[in-house]
């Protein structure tokens, strides 16, 4: 596996980070013979073969760099695209809200160029399947290019097709949906997923998170949360410890919720309201945008 993180030593054929001055850095794979130009100087890959992961090495110019393995979060936001991807602040509390873990089978829907699918793969691990569905073969060919670099490819199940059409595979143990009109697809993602399952989806603008709301209620999904993620880091130097200058604010509204099969047992009705399932405004049959409006 080119991306292997249970090893000590670097070795040909891994997929290595050198971070330099600035926190300036590259990720490449380790070739006999090869070597990586930089501003600050050529690397041999020959020097590199053999040394500890966290080794000071430097350029034929002097130039010091660390030698590391790289992070999921770093390789994420280095993968060759030609859509916007999931920043690392969505996607590791996805996989954590969602539960995603080894031997899981998820469905994504909109592979885009892939981010969002090589950290799926990442965590259902050798015995999981990532089931991912694109209708542009451009963008999932780069997909699997980014996917057998880190060599997961075998993990994931590329498919080209309308998701308007249904899914081909049922009792998924979640369901990741990033694709403009998310609202459109619930009764599709309820059929592939399993009872009790996860469902997670991602849109920019509140006009997106409110049709999206509706349709998860009429299509009996419960538990229905809604959040974003900002991310603030700090300078961590003890004797001026503060906020850096900049931060990742808005980039989505993250919507999560299960399926659920609920009783027609009156009895159940508070419940039902509490979970998220039934709207406070009336019945579920006239929770629309338009019947919401009127009703206020």
């Amino acid at each position: 596996m080119p991306w292997n993180l249970n090893t000590t030593h670097a070795q040909a054929g891994d997929l290595v980070q050198l971070v330099g001055l600035r926190h300036k850095h590259f990720i490449f794979t380790l070739q006999p013979g090869g070597s990586l130009q930089t501003h600050r100087g050529i690397v041999q890959h020959d020097d590199l073969i053999g040394l500890p992961w966290g080794s000071q090495v430097f350029s034929h110019l002097g130039s010091p760099f660390f030698l590391l393995q790289p992070m999921l979060g770093d390789i994420l936001t280095e993968l060759p695209r030609n859509t916007q991807i999931l920043y690392p602040k969505e996607i590791g509390f996805i996989l954590v809200t969602m539960g995603i873990g080894s031997g899981q089978r998820v469905i994504e829907a909109g592979t885009g160029s892939g981010s969002m699918t090589t950290a799926l793969a990442f965590a259902v691990g050798k015995e999981g399947k990532v089931y991912s569905y694109e209708r542009r073969a451009e963008m999932q060919n780069l997909a699997r290019k980014n996917l057998t670099r880190l060599g997961l490819e075998e993990r994931v199940e590329f498919k080209l097709k309308d998701i308007a059409h249904g899914f081909d595979e049922t009792n998924v143990d979640a369901f990741f949906l990033d694709v403009p009109t998310p609202h459109d697809y619930i009764a599709q993602a309820r059929a592939a997923l399993k009872p009790g399952g996860f469902f997670c989806s991602i849109v920019p603008t509140f006009n997106q998170a409110e049709k999206l709301l509706y349709a998860l209620r009429r299509n009996k999904f419960a538990f229905l949360e809604m959040c974003e993620v900002l991310l603030r880091y700090y300078k961590p130097e003890p004797l001026r410890l503060r906020p850096t200058d900049r931060m990742v604010a808005h980039t989505g509204f993250l919507i999560f919720a299960r399926r659920i099969e609920p009783s027609d047992d009156p009895r159940a009705a508070d419940l039902l309201a509490e979970a998220g399932m039934l709207s406070l405004l009336g019945p579920l049959e006239e929770d629309s945008p338009t019947d919401a409006s009127e009703k206020e």
